[in-house]
């Protein structure tokens, strides 16, 4: 990795074998999934980054030790130079982490990031895609791809994460032995936790499809969605796909693999849904997680209702 590189010329190998220690951490005993594991990995990597520039000199642990709330302010300041404030706030949880970890276990002692104040975040209401944009996608996928078979293994990873309310991480997991039960899906989410979700048939059916129509050999334990050289699909080709196909239909930028997660809870709710239900479904710990759907049902009755007025 291009980042682990260029971090040996930033810090000394103490400082290095502490932050490798620290997320090792973080993958082994926190179970973060690679995503966050790799977006704390970057933050920390800019961090050292800035106070290579600031201290003129390669970082020591006594450099981690002696860092005041002075730094990390000014740390904090170059970033909101060009970071909106939710990055900032990842950025500030990464370091806190950090921090506390290396306070823990007596591998430095600095206490300063905790006087810094996290940045406030816009409480943001999901956008769901509307039923009849979703139909114009998944018309626009078949003519898109070069491949039947690869317009079919996108066909049914999109109705995974639309129709089960996936993660489109835990939809790209999903292995042939999780899809033994015809009428259910076990996924693990978040903290490696699991959750039983029903398998529509149309996703049955579509997972089917391509499964018969991939050309490559699927080993059970391993995910089912492959690329066109046989190796696992990953979310940065499925999301650029996501991404020409509004453009081709000129829909909302809004429109990405994650907003179809949230049509799944947004539409459940519309129809009369249980919010408790809802919860389950997404695996949201916490139940006002899954509220903020309400406030989309609202605002979607409000907006009816003025266009009802205007006519």
């Amino acid at each position: 990795m291009q980042e682990a590189l260029k971090i040996n010329a930033l810090c000394d190998e103490e400082v290095r074998l502490l932050i490798d220690k620290f997320l090792r951490f973080l993958e082994v005993e926190k179970k973060y999934s690679s995503h966050t594991s790799s977006s704390y990995r970057t933050d920390i990597f800019y961090f050292v980054d800035f106070l290579f520039r600031e201290k003129n000199q390669v970082i020591s642990k006594n450099n981690l030790e002696n860092l005041t709330i002075h730094d990390f302010r000014k740390w904090l300041s170059e970033r909101l130079l060009n970071h909106v404030n939710a990055s900032n706030a990842r950025a500030l949880a990464a370091l806190r982490s950090l921090f506390y970890f290396l306070n823990r276990n007596n591998l430095v002692e600095n206490h300063e990031i905790r006087k810094i104040k996290t940045p406030k975040i816009p409480k943001s209401i999901p956008k769901a895609v509307d039923q009849i944009d979703i139909e114009k996608i998944f018309l626009e996928i078949s003519k898109i791809q070069k491949s039947e078979w690869q317009a079919k293994r996108d066909k049914a990873l999109l109705t995974l994460i639309y129709g089960c309310g996936l993660r489109i991480s835990e939809a790209l997991s999903v292995s042939k032995k999780n899809l033994e039960n015809s009428q259910t899906l076990i996924v693990t989410g978040k903290g490696k936790k699991q959750r039983m979700v029903p398998l529509l048939p149309i996703a049955k059916e579509r997972l089917d499809e391509y499964l018969l129509a991939c050309p490559f050999e699927i080993i059970p334990d391993q995910p089912i969605f492959l690329s066109a050289k046989g190796a696992q699909y990953v979310r940065r080709n499925f999301s650029g796909l996501i991404f020409k196909v509004r453009k081709i239909l000129n829909l909302s930028d809004t429109i990405t693999p994650h907003s179809f997660r949230h049509s799944f809870a947004t539409h459940l709710l519309e129809a009369g849904g249980d919010l408790r239900v809802i919860q389950e479904l997404l695996g949201h710990e916490n139940l006002s997680t899954t509220q903020r759907y309400t406030k989309v049902d609202k605002s979607r009755l409000l907006s009816v209702y003025e266009k009802f007025q205007k006519r």
